[in-house]
């Protein structure tokens, strides 16, 4: 982080360095907008409402979650046009809360199968509003989504389930890697698959005006053409595998957490007060050790445990003081965020807000 860390915190603590955050914002907006695309951010990353009127204030059209809880959080909040990128299958509380949910903003819905088309036009039938429908389609992530040709048959079944086809969606989880071939790589395909994904729905006599890609690790590898709307989430605060793939450069690093060192039982070891509890327990394959403390590069965060991250030194290198305060960028942002109650936000050195996290916790 670029800030200087406030002096007598309460550890551990996750801090939002306010004018890196702002500006990582700004310039996707602005990025976009240049681009011709409509930006739609993942609110998942920062389940913030501040942020997320932010975002809606530097440009983006709305919205995109990923649960029905985190759509229910945001439209509470004010945002009132949410699409809940993934696809649902609503049991009878849902189905009644998709429907009050479309009662109060515009809200548009992942599908990817037949059986699940027909499941939520059932869930949401009756509604004051109509629910729009994206199908997702794979471009390569191997998660959700159906292969792009069998978007018009998904696509068919939702709309004669009553829900408005509105075009594809798809997700290029395969954009993360070391080389910028892998990011360049996933944006080609990622517009490949969604350009068979709008020709097998108009072939089927279906809408396809909203062709909608994009992740952080993909920041900057789309082209104007087929795409026409980014959900990348990540890069309001980045994180260090996105530093490690070079997603982005140090200093748009924009969330750590602050930890207090609290044992110091050898020379080349110290102990500090954040474990999995607060820095998730996520992996990176990109990211030496479990997190990265920007003040000492050379240190390697070997192991946390519930409470505690234990943090190795290379021989001859001097670690922190007992007792000071060091920063812990995350591997992976998002799940550190939903294990908080609230971002510390910070601005030259002080606290100036804090920020609840709107969405924690809207897993369902």
């Amino acid at each position: 982080m670029a800030t200087q860390l406030p002096e007598g915190l309460a550890t551990p603590a996750l801090v939002v360095d306010l004018d890196v955050m702002t500006g990582n914002v700004t310039r996707m907006a602005e990025a976009s907008r240049a681009g011709g695309f409509t930006l739609r951010p993942h609110a998942k990353s920062h389940k913030c409402a501040h942020i997320a009127r932010l975002q809606l204030r530097s440009g983006a059209r709305g919205l995109s979650v990923a649960t029905i809880s985190e759509a229910e959080a945001f439209a509470r909040a004010g945002v009132d046009d949410l699409f809940i990128a993934s696809p649902v299958w609503p049991d009878a509380g849902k189905a009644q809360r998709l429907r009050r949910l479309a009662d109060g903003v515009a809200l548009r819905v992942g599908v990817d199968s037949v059986a699940g088309a027909r499941r939520l036009g059932d869930a949401v039938r009756g509604g004051a509003r109509p629910v729009e429908a994206l199908v997702e389609v794979d471009s390569g992530a191997r998660r959700t989504g159906v292969p792009p040709q069998a978007a018009g048959e998904v696509g068919q079944a939702a709309a004669e389930a009553g829900l408005r086809v509105v075009g594809a969606f798809t997700f290029p989880g395969h954009g993360y890697g070391h080389a910028p071939e892998a990011r360049e790589r996933a944006a080609r395909d990622e517009e490949r698959a969604l350009g068979e994904a709008a020709e097998a729905l108009r072939d089927a006599g279906l809408e396809a005006g909203v062709l909608s890609g994009g992740s952080t690790p993909t920041v900057g590898r789309w082209r104007p053409g087929t795409v026409n709307e980014l959900r990348p989430g990540v890069y309001v605060f980045n994180d260090a595998t996105q530093l490690a793939i070079g997603t982005c450069a140090a200093g748009d690093l924009a969330l750590a957490a602050v930890a207090t060192v609290i044992s110091v039982p050898a020379p080349d070891r110290f102990v500090l007060d954040v474990g999995s509890k607060v820095l998730g327990s996520d992996r990176s394959p990109w990211v030496r050790g479990r997190g990265l403390l920007p003040a000492f590069p050379e240190a390697t965060i070997t192991s946390l445990w519930e409470h505690h991250a234990v943090v190795r030194l290379p021989a001859g290198v001097r670690g922190p003081a007992l007792g000071s305060t060091v920063a812990v960028v995350p591997s992976h942002v998002c799940t550190p965020v939903n294990l908080a109650d609230e971002l510390l936000v910070v601005q030259h050195g002080e606290v100036v807000d804090r920020w609840p996290v709107t969405a924690r916790g809207a897993n369902t």
